[in-house]
């Protein structure tokens, strides 16, 4: 018997933790953190895995950790987990392992400042304020990695094997296919991970899948179409309105996939003439270290990325109006300079990193501009200023909003629901028996299932968050009425 446990991503869009039980074996794919709402990054605090005030699993029964990406959605529990007694195997791409030893050392230190400046101010209402973990605790998890290559087959037991297929969402990301003998058949399961776009800069498209039983799928933008325009062609007025107005354009950004494919569509406007010089800082020490992961890695680039590196391998991500501030004088002296200039800075969803420092120096002046280019999750400070508050909370402070607050969803990394569509179109005649939506918020999960039932009749589930299902030919449907069935 075969069972898949939701315990993350599950009617919501972060935490992503799924878990696959079979012959006594636990495999868990993806061990993300919970971001956004106070309700959901709680769980992160809790044992692993608590039901009821009972520990019904502990870390060290699971036996391999399977991550589709680096994302902290994805992997930032990691070294939470490692520290509560994980002593598997964490298998990944080779990028994704060395974009994790980034990624969750920068998620421990940031975590580490946070409660050292809480501390320091006394906003927090814990005495003392702790981090979820410290660098320390990531460093140690970086022994469990062991990367596999893309399409290469890996035999976790008798009984399971995968495979890891490209998911164009970031660098490294996948889709993971697994096969599982039961003692009648063999089922394929498919997790999607993050779907990434069709013909976005750098990163080639997602691979499609053929075949499957079981497809456990995103759904972040199920409810929602990304726009046509060019996202170059949508910075363009935004650009020369900042330089008229000598004003500062401010771009909460990732540090991963987003910033770089900002750079290179900058970069790209610049060389055309079609923006005005303008100073362009990018003050992330992970977006840097990122973007210099970027460039060792240029086997992963699309046909016009590397079309654009010449004899000399000229990066695609450098240009005289771009600097890079590294040191933290260099990002405080920010501060004092006017613009017009623009800032990209991380985090993306504006919850922490240097970002939150140039908000508060930026927001209040009604010349300035802040430009949302990614998803902004429920709860998150990203989600307020598109929401339209008029203060926002920083470091114990609230801060007015005077300055204009736009967004650009071209630059998403995620799938809109046409794309997500176009790619279950090659499961058309071999259809699942079940999807599983998750990674998304409810509305878009439920916009997103009737889409699937009009266009391919197939059976589609939103699960709770800790529900358990049967991956069985004989699975028995929940009642009619139940919500989440379609």
């Amino acid at each position: 018997m075969t069972s898949l446990a939701f315990l993350g991503a599950a009617r919501t869009v972060t935490g992503s933790k799924f878990l696959i039980m079979h012959n006594g074996m636990k495999i868990m794919i993806d061990c993300g953190l919970f971001q956004g709402r106070k309700v959901l990054r709680k769980r992160n605090w809790d044992d692993f895995l608590k039901v009821n005030g009972d520990v019904v699993l502990k870390p060290e029964d699971i036996d391999y950790i399977i991550l589709t990406h680096a994302h902290i959605d994805h992997s930032g529990y990691i070294p939470r987990f490692v520290k509560q007694g994980f002593k598997g195997k964490i298998l990944c791409t080779q990028i994704t392992k060395e974009l994790c030893e980034l990624l969750l050392k920068d998620s421990a230190y940031l975590q580490e400042e946070e409660a050292r400046y809480a501390n320091k101010k006394g906003y927090s209402k814990h005495r003392p304020a702790l981090p979820l973990y410290r660098v320390a605790d990531a460093v140690e998890s970086f022994k469990y990695f062991k990367p596999v290559e893309r399409n290469e087959f890996i035999n976790l037991s008798p009984d399971i094997r995968f495979r890891f297929r490209n998911a164009g969402h970031i660098l490294g990301s996948c889709i993971v296919e697994m096969w599982i003998k039961q003692e009648r058949e063999e089922i394929k399961v498919v997790f999607s991970g993050d779907l990434g776009r069709m013909k976005t800069p750098i990163l080639k498209d997602p691979d499609y899948v053929r075949e499957v039983d079981y497809l456990i799928l995103e759904s972040t933008y199920g409810d929602r179409l990304h726009s046509a325009h060019d996202p170059g062609a949508d910075l363009i007025p935004l650009i020369k309105e900042t330089y008229k107005n000598r004003s500062v354009l401010l771009i909460p950004a990732f540090a991963v996939e987003r910033t770089q494919e900002l750079i290179y569509i900058l970069r790209g406007l610049r060389d055309k003439k079609l923006i005005p010089r303008i100073p362009i800082y990018i003050d992330s020490p992970l977006a840097i270290n990122v973007t210099k992961l970027f460039e060792s890695h240029r086997e992963v680039y699309d046909k016009e990325a590397r079309a654009l590196i010449d004899d000399k391998g000229k990066s695609i991500f450098n240009s005289s109006d771009i600097h890079f501030t590294s040191t933290c004088d260099e990002s405080k002296a920010l501060n004092g300079r006017r613009g017009p200039m623009i800032i990209i800075s991380a985090s993306g969803m504006a919850t922490g990193g240097r970002i939150l420092h140039h908000l508060k120096e930026r927001l209040p002046d009604y010349k300035n501009n802040v430009l949302m280019v990614g998803y902004q999750a429920a709860g998150t400070r990203g989600r307020s200023l598109l929401d339209g508050a008029k203060t926002v909370k920083i470091h114990g402070n609230y801060i007015p909003v005077r300055a204009k607050v736009t967004s650009i969803s071209t630059f998403s990394a995620h799938a809109d629901y046409s794309e997500i569509l176009k790619w279950l179109r090659s499961l058309r005649k071999n259809g699942p028996r079940k999807v599983f939506l998750a990674h998304g918020e409810i509305n878009s999960q439920f916009a997103l299932a009737y889409k699937i039932k009009e266009e391919y009749g197939w059976d589609v589930y939103i699960p709770d968050y800790l529900e358990t299902v049967l991956l069985d030919r004989e699975y028995p449907l929940p009642p009619e009425g139940r919500p989440g069935v379609l």
